[in-house]
């Protein structure tokens, strides 16, 4: 089996996750020569106190740990394929974001307690403000390398629990905010093998907890609201910008003692205003002049969408192909009203089974109700390369919280935008792993969706709950990733990964098929990559770019001439992943970077 395999030292899975490559296993997909799947060790330290006592079997626990010698566990159908990459990465993927050197920025909160994983070099946190530990020698951040599969610790010194982040135009992280001494900290993470966080104090002008962040035309973010926090403010901070700005939208749709309308989505519409949705209903806003330009329809029902009653939302692709381009949100799922309340009342009531899908660039637009296979609360929604969108995690009772949702939804399911209504979802392969309040999925730029996280507790909790707090991580391969369909994926030739690339430019990309091509179902696609918590991927945009004029200038391999965005409304700088999509296959992605 290929995979990487664990020294198992105990049975609670305790490990310090310090990895020592042994080799590096050379596989290729689709012609292209990886690497991945290292093979590691792990160091075992002594056990947190919180961690010790009586060993419960519950079929989690009894799934981890019959899975064979390696740390790959496949389940395939029709409808996808999932694998585990690794049982332990020491924390819970509560937060994730993929930079442009292929590595993932996960990470959870200080307060948990002690984590699975040490601090490198027998670095020691050391913070009096800490609720929980004021010296901790455990991480609560992790990097992990999609390349090899391996996971690198690192340090964050003030609680970033629950906080929200977009990355910038050079790549670098920005994080926002966090609980107690971590609310109005800011925090920069900058891509390379050996960088680690930096922490800004006072960075914020109030506190942000549960807020949401998208990144901005000017290369700025915008930080929209949080818990008791009616307003909006930028960062970086600039002479004439250090305020936060009143919005009494978020004071208008949040609900009293359970407030509905935290971690809003936020969309940047192609004019340059925000699209924000908060509980059951949304604006169109002028940020730079504080302006509601447009108010929208509630969603019919009313029930809420937002955090505590999570849903999870997308802007479908924007065609650029378009003349007037059209503009769509999707909400899914969520909690019926009153649902928060009655889960603390351990009354688990069914989430919301349907969708609501709105073109916001209509003269009076009006939300369209579908309905889903499988009813959902705190589901991930994934804009996939071909503008398929993947609905993936979750429950099928209660709301976000604390042991505040029941039965889990292991299935995704598919949403076929471009479908008539009533035969756009199709349910997926599932997973073995419940994927609980605190999960988190992202794409990663092979056109897997990685998984990971689940922790209903407050503290690390492995032992004696429903829902033991998750520490593997696992990756979706979405049904385009059947070997069936290899002789019809594209391998994009040039230009080459991390080219820069200008606004209204035109581009010849040259890429291969094995196949019969049909030029007709060739695109090209553009997608800005997710600050993913809390159900919610903060930045994610997909642009299908103008195309045409598809040649064959060598065996197997062809051109297509290729439109760049326009304007920085349509894309913000910073980096994308572009693909080259065939009949609804994609390539691997390759990084370009929009300036």
């Amino acid at each position: 089996m290929r995979g990487c395999f664990l020294t198992r030292q105990h049975a609670c899975g305790n490990w310090n996750t310090n990895f020592h490559t042994r080799h590096r296993p050379v596989f290729k997909t689709d012609g292209q020569t990886r690497l991945r799947h290292p093979q590691f060790t792990m160091a075992t330290p002594p056990r947190p106190g919180h961690m010790i006592g009586t060993l419960v079997f519950s079929f989690l626990f009894w799934q981890l740990f019959t899975a064979g010698p390696g740390c790959r566990i496949l389940t395939h159908a029709a409808g996808g394929e999932w694998e585990l990459l690794l049982k332990n990465i020491g924390i819970t993927a509560l937060h994730m974001q993929l930079l442009h050197n292929d590595r993932v920025v996960i990470f959870d909160r200080t307060d948990f307690g002690k984590s699975n994983i040490s601090l490198q070099h027998g670095k020691c946190r050391n913070d009096p403000k800490d609720t929980v530990l004021s010296i901790d020698c455990t991480a609560h951040s992790v990097e992990y390398d999609v390349a090899i599969n391996s996971i690198r610790a690192l340090t964050v010194q003030t609680d970033v629990w629950c906080s929200s982040g977009a990355v910038m135009a050079n790549g670098q992280l920005i994080q926002t905010g966090g609980y107690n001494d971590g609310e109005r900290v800011a925090r920069i993470f900058k891509p390379c093998s050996s960088c680690d966080w930096e922490e800004v104090p006072l960075g914020l002008a109030a506190r942000r907890w549960y807020a949401t962040n998208h990144i901005l035309p000017n290369n700025r973010q915008i930080v929209i609201g949080g818990r008791r926090q009616f307003n909006y403010e930028f960062y970086p901070k600039s002479g004439n910008a250090r305020n936060a700005y009143s919005l009494p939208f978020l004071e208008e749709t949040n609900d009293p003692k359970i407030e509905n309308n935290l971690y809003p989505f936020v969309y940047l519409h192609p004019d340059g205003n925000l699209f924000i949705f908060a509980n059951n209903r949304a604006i169109l806003f002028d940020y730079s002049n504080n302006v509601v330009v447009k108010k929208f329809p509630t969603i019919p029902g009313g029930d809420p969408r937002c955090y505590p009653s999570t849903g999870s939302a997308v802007m479908l692709p924007l065609n650029l192909h378009e003349r007037s381009i059209e503009v769509e949100v999707l909400v899914c799922g969520g909690a019926p009203y009153g649902s928060y309340t009655q889960a603390l009342k351990h009354n688990f009531v069914g989430a919301l089974k349907t969708c609501a899908r709105i073109k916001i660039t209509d003269p009076s637009p009006q939300w369209v109700m579908e309905t889903m296979p499988l009813a959902r609360v705190m589901g991930d929604m994934i804009l996939l390369p071909n503008g398929d969108v993947l609905i993936i995690n979750g429950a099928s009772a209660g709301t976000a919280g604390w042991e505040s949702a029941r039965d889990p939804v292991l299935n995704p399911v598919l949403y076929k935008p471009g479908k008539p209504v009533r035969s756009r979802f199709e349910v997926m392969n599932p997973s073995t792993i419940p994927r609980m309040y605190h999960s988190s999925a992202i794409l990663l730029r092979d056109g897997r969706v990685l998984v990971g996280g689940s922790n209903p507790h407050t503290y690390y909790n492995f032992t004696g709950v429903l829902y033991p707090t998750e520490l593997r991580l696992e990756a979706f391969s979405p049904k385009y990733l059947d070997s069936g369909f290899s002789k019809l994926r594209p391998i994009i030739i040039s230009p080459a990964s991390q080219s820069n690339i200008g606004y209204g430019q035109y581009l010849t990309v040259r890429f291969s098929v094995t196949g019969k091509l049909n030029p007709d179902m060739v695109s090209v696609t553009m997608l800005a990559p997710s600050f993913t918590t809390h159900s919610f991927s903060m930045n994610q945009r997909l642009l299908v770019l103008k195309s045409g004029n598809v040649k064959n200038v060598e065996k197997s391999t062809f051109t297509i001439s290729v439109t760049t965005p326009g304007s920085v409304n349509l894309a913000p700088f910073g980096y994308y992943i572009l693909f080259v999509v065939h009949q609804g296959i994609p390539s691997e992605g390759i990084w370009v970077h929009i300036q």
